[in-house]
């Protein structure tokens, strides 16, 4: 299959492993469990879950024993996006073509929402062995691998540093703007590689070349994303486009320009791809899936 079709049937069962592990709306409070699988069912790539099970994969491991992890970042991802949204941070009102959670439920729910999916993602990672056979210490080294991702080293650092940088594009030095999406949203990615080359046994040198994979496929993405928010379309992202530019935020197009932009997607795709290649036909799907990545629309 394409890496679209790959994409499309590692993104269902991913899919179908949230649906499975969330608590179902009925339970009590059923108002939080709507919002949570509210705004993290039904929509999205799943990039950061197929990744995860495809780095499995690439390490010789069974892919379908990386879906717990691989839902488990899925949900870390959604709650950072509730809370992205939200009037006190980037104010979004649309998130993957339909009103954002804050838009449906309310503000306070929408943060206890996201503060839900955070804590509930741990409690997937801390059933790994009973849920995919991972050995304790394994599980023990992707929580702490995921919980450093997911805080101030990281995803949350990461957007504190974005805060600040608002309004200063232009006084940013290229090593400070790596910095901020590096934390931003590269950890996650790369987080969700190792954790996956963890559960389908890597050795050290397949980690390490993963790691780097991940490193660049994340600053590819970011590029790619920060370029879109200024050429996209808004039916095709499911977001409201331009909305950078009005917040005058640190991206790769504000500094550098559309088109060194866009050749520093294509080089960081092709470090990417570079990291992999060693792997051979394990690591063939990594790489059309970073080549993908950079064709996307959304």
């Amino acid at each position: 299959m394409n890496a679209v079709q790959y994409m499309e049937h590692w993104a269902a069962r991913v899919e179908a492993t949230l649906d499975q592990l969330l608590p179902a709306e009925h339970a009590a409070p059923p108002i939080i469990h709507r919002a949570m699988r509210y705004s993290t069912l039904g929509g999205g790539k799943r990039l950061r879950g197929v990744l995860a099970v495809s780095a499995c994969a690439a390490a010789g491991g069974d892919p379908e024993r990386a879906l717990p992890v691989a839902a488990a970042l899925e949900m870390i991802h959604a709650y950072s996006l509730i809370h992205d949204d939200l009037p006190c941070m980037d104010d979004a009102d649309l998130r993957r073509g339909k009103p954002s959670c804050h838009k449906v439920f309310g503000e306070a729910m929408a943060v206890l929402a996201g503060d839900a999916l955070l804590t509930y993602a741990f409690l997937v990672l801390g059933r790994l062995p009973l849920l995919s056979g991972a050995a304790a210490p394994t599980a023990l080294a992707i929580i702490e691998e995921v919980a450093a991702a997911a805080g101030t080293a990281g995803l949350v650092g990461g957007q504190v540093a974005d805060l600040e940088a608002e309004g200063r594009a232009k006084q940013l030095s290229g090593e400070e703007l790596r910095r901020i999406h590096a934390r931003k949203t590269g950890a996650l990615f790369r987080a969700s590689v190792r954790s996956g080359a963890m559960v389908g046994g890597a050795s050290q040198e397949v980690l390490a070349a993963l790691t780097r994979y991940g490193e660049e496929l994340g600053l590819a993405f970011q590029i790619t994303d920060d370029i879109l928010d200024v050429v996209g379309d808004t039916a095709a992202m499911g977001k409201r486009a331009g909305q950078d530019q009005e917040r005058h935020k640190a991206t790769y197009p504000a500094l550098y320009g559309l088109e060194r932009a866009r050749a520093m997607a294509q080089e960081a795709i092709e470090r990417a791809c570079a990291a992999v290649a060693p792997l051979n036909e394990r690591g063939q799907v990594l790489a059309d899936l970073v080549r993908w990545l950079g064709s996307r629309d959304r």
